[in-house]
């Protein structure tokens, strides 16, 4: 999937912003950091957004806090400071900073709510990881919570509460229970979506300022196709 035309810092879409750290809803596609492809990874596009916002001269200082799957939209934090990314690694690290996603799946799991509790292990040759009901070597584990939001015609929207941040967690997790993410061929779906994306969205993102020690919460606009349309 190319990223050609999101390279352009004029078409990011800036949720929050301040001295010490950016927000960015990303959107499906984008990279995050540079990876073996020659896109722009986001990390460079935002760069560039302050550069030129700020008319800064030489390099533009930003931090990468975390990063979404490629195929995945929504929202991204950056540190803009050497002062907050620490804190904010810290944060992340110490699973204090609360992300929410949304996914919309086909098969509607039997549970409306549920905690999911696998073992995961990753395959790095395939880039996918493989749920386990129960600990095999070289796993780890991982927990999600989820409920569901609104049943559609054929789909179903689930919002997701991570406890655990492993590789392609919420995909591998709902694959493992039948309800793999609309689009995802890799861990299921029979068809992949006309734009290479899945619909996995990480909707909402709660933290604590790095330096003015304030609870922020926020949340990114859905991407604009029919069926996130419907989820409004």
């Amino acid at each position: 999937m190319s990223n050609n035309e999101h390279s352009n810092y004029k078409n990011l879409q800036v949720i929050f912003e301040d001295n010490h750290i950016i927000v960015i809803n990303k959107r499906p596609g984008d990279i995050v950091q540079g990876d073996k492809t020659s896109d722009t990874p986001l990390s460079e596009v935002v760069k560039e957004y302050i550069k030129h916002k700020y008319n800064k001269p030489g390099n533009v200082y930003l931090g990468v806090v975390h990063r979404l799957d490629r195929p995945t939209s929504g929202i991204v934090l950056f540190a803009k400071t050497s002062k907050a990314l620490p804190r904010l690694n810290k944060l992340f690290a110490d699973k204090v900073a609360k992300k929410t996603y949304w996914a919309i799946v086909k098969q509607i799991p039997e549970k409306t709510s549920d905690t999911l509790i696998h073992w995961l292990k990753r395959n790095p040759k395939q880039n996918k990881s493989y749920a386990h009901k129960n600990e095999v070597p070289e796993s780890k584990k991982a927990i999600l919570e989820y409920r569901l939001i609104k049943k559609m015609d054929r789909y179903a929207l689930l919002e997701i509460d991570l406890q655990t941040g492993r590789h392609h967690q919420i995909r591998s997790q709902l694959s493992g229970i039948g309800s793999p993410i609309k689009g995802d061929l890799k861990y299921g779906f029979d068809r992949s979506n006309a734009n290479g994306s899945i619909h996995l969205h990480a909707r909402r993102l709660e933290f604590v300022h790095p330096v003015k020690k304030e609870t922020i919460t926020l949340e990114a606009p859905l991407p604009n196709d029919t069926l996130w349309n419907a989820c409004n």
